[in-house]
């Protein structure tokens, strides 16, 4: 059994089907359909919604409200949680302001696109701290990167979003909030939870030990953290997962601590609860953030998660690769380190063990003369997937490269270092002469393939040029090379 809110309605779902996404609850079940559906793989943000947590310490909790793709989120994954729809914002015969915003600015045209473009200004508007004009823009282009407008009406968009983050007023949520408050604080999981519809099941524990137990005893249950990546096998291919494990309320998992030498990061960490951390320490590694798919995902999708589906695109592996980071994989009680290019075997194929899973990432801090430089090339600035990616960790002292790691991403059928690459740079002199062979190794390194985002020459000479680009970088600081200066 599952409890959330519905707005403010309490909802308790026992025989429901765990493969149901957000989505088609809304629609099918309860027939609310300001919703849609536009490509039920979390590109377009036409199916947006916004989901509401519990945070803070006992006594100081706050509503955290942020934006979720319901097309790639299981109806598993509200237990504990409020829900809210586009069809939740108009209030006692009144449009909520960010609606009526995007009245007065002329945001719709279509209309299709819309409940989901007010729903990602509506967290904007709970969540927008900028207090300049630029700092409300790039919150703005931040928060609807995920959302795409088939009539290319993004100005106007964007007015309504200054509009409504500006000019914001109290709503029925903020005088509602202490009584929902409670309401969450009611209805808080104690207990490893079970959704169950006869032939499927969804099983949510809440500590890292009931999980190594339940996954130990279904060895062939699918592991939910944010979903991203799984529900497309129920929207896109049309299968069934007849057991899932929802790793979500595991707290132990959802941390991020920085000691002297490391972070240590829990393997269910969204993205988002990344960000500020590794920014801090990898400023490469934050702005690659803010190109990873969405905000919708990036609240949504964990570490561990883009980490464990091996794909060869995936945008953090490649980085953590050449950063060193290690896993900790676990099995029942057992726990084992395990460097992360080790992990990745052969396509989808990895290290891990039959009911083992990842527990945390764990990335070294930077050291004195270290450098480090992320790129990711692809057809779109924000919400696309890789055709390259390339990270690059150099360590140079009196003119010499004294160390380096490299990962590049869609390279080859997983993420893996450049160990010829990196043969031409070590104990080299810090040159474009020394880069320029290293690119030419990395020739020896990938034999790329061709497919509907790249040629593998557009791939090949792509990563030779990002190595060519990363030694610019470090030599002329002040050098334009990001298409992300433009502004």
């Amino acid at each position: 059994m599952i409890r959330f809110l519905l707005n403010r309605e309490l909802r308790v779902e026992d025989r429901l089907d765990p493969n149901l996404t957000v989505l088609n609850y809304l629609r099918q079940t309860l027939g609310k359909t300001g919703t849609k559906e536009g490509c039920a793989s979390g590109d377009c943000g036409a199916c947006t919604v916004v989901v509401g947590e519990l945070v803070g310490e006992d006594g100081a909790e706050r509503i955290r409200y942020r934006t979720l793709n319901s097309c790639l989120t299981f109806v598993s994954s509200l237990h504990g949680k409020q829900l809210i729809s586009v069809d939740d914002l108009k209030h006692r015969g009144e449009l909520h302001g960010v609606q009526q915003a995007m009245v007065d600015c002329h945001g719709s045209q279509c209309g299709f696109c819309t409940p989901g473009f007010v729903m990602s200004l509506f967290a904007l508007q709970k969540n927008s701290s900028g207090e300049s004009v630029e700092e409300r823009k790039a919150e703005a282009h931040e928060a609807l990167a995920g959302n795409l407008c088939r009539c290319t009406g993004y100005r106007p968009i964007l007015d309504a979003a200054e509009q409504s983050c500006c000019q914001k007023q109290p709503d029925q949520f903020d005088a509602a909030e202490a009584e929902t408050i409670a309401q969450l604080k009611a209805i808080a999981p104690r207990e490893t939870a079970e959704l169950n519809s006869g032939d499927k099941r969804c099983l949510l524990p809440l500590t890292i030990a009931d999980l190594a137990d339940i996954y130990t005893a279904n060895p062939q249950a699918r592991l939910l953290a944010g979903g991203t990546d799984l529900a497309l096998e129920v929207t896109q291919f049309h299968r069934e997962l007849p057991v899932m494990i929802y790793v979500g309320h595991v707290e132990e998992m959802k941390r991020v601590e920085v000691f002297d030498d490391r972070i240590e990061i829990g393997a269910a960490t969204p993205l988002t609860d990344c960000y500020e951390t590794l920014a801090r320490d990898y400023p490469d590694f934050g702005e690659l953030l803010h190109r990873f798919a969405s905000l919708q995902i990036r609240n949504q999708g964990t570490l561990g998660g883009n980490i464990g589906n091996a794909s060869p695109i995936g945008d953090s592996p490649p980085l953590l690769i050449a950063l060193g980071a290690r896993l900790v994989l676990r099995k029942g009680s057992e726990r084992r380190e395990l460097p992360i290019d080790e992990y990745f075997i052969d396509y989808k194929v990895t290290a891990r063990q039959e009911g083992e899973f990842i527990e945390q990432v764990i990335i070294p801090r930077p050291q004195a003369n270290q450098a480090f430089r992320a790129y990711k090339v692809s057809k779109r600035l924000d919400d696309d997937i890789s055709a390259v990616c390339a990270a690059i960790q150099i360590t140079v002292a009196d003119g010499r490269i004294t160390a380096v790691r490299t990962g590049f991403g869609g390279m080859a059928a997983i993420p893996k270092r450049a160990k010829a690459c990196e043969a031409a740079l070590l104990g080299q002199t810090f040159n474009s002469a020394t880069f320029e062979r290293a690119a030419q190794a990395l020739s020896e390194d990938f034999a790329p393939l061709t497919d509907f985002r790249a040629s593998k020459e557009y791939r090949l000479l792509t990563a030779q040029n990002l190595l060519r680009k990363c030694f610019l970088e470090l030599e002329a600081p002040q050098a334009v090379t990001r298409v992300t200066h433009y502004a």
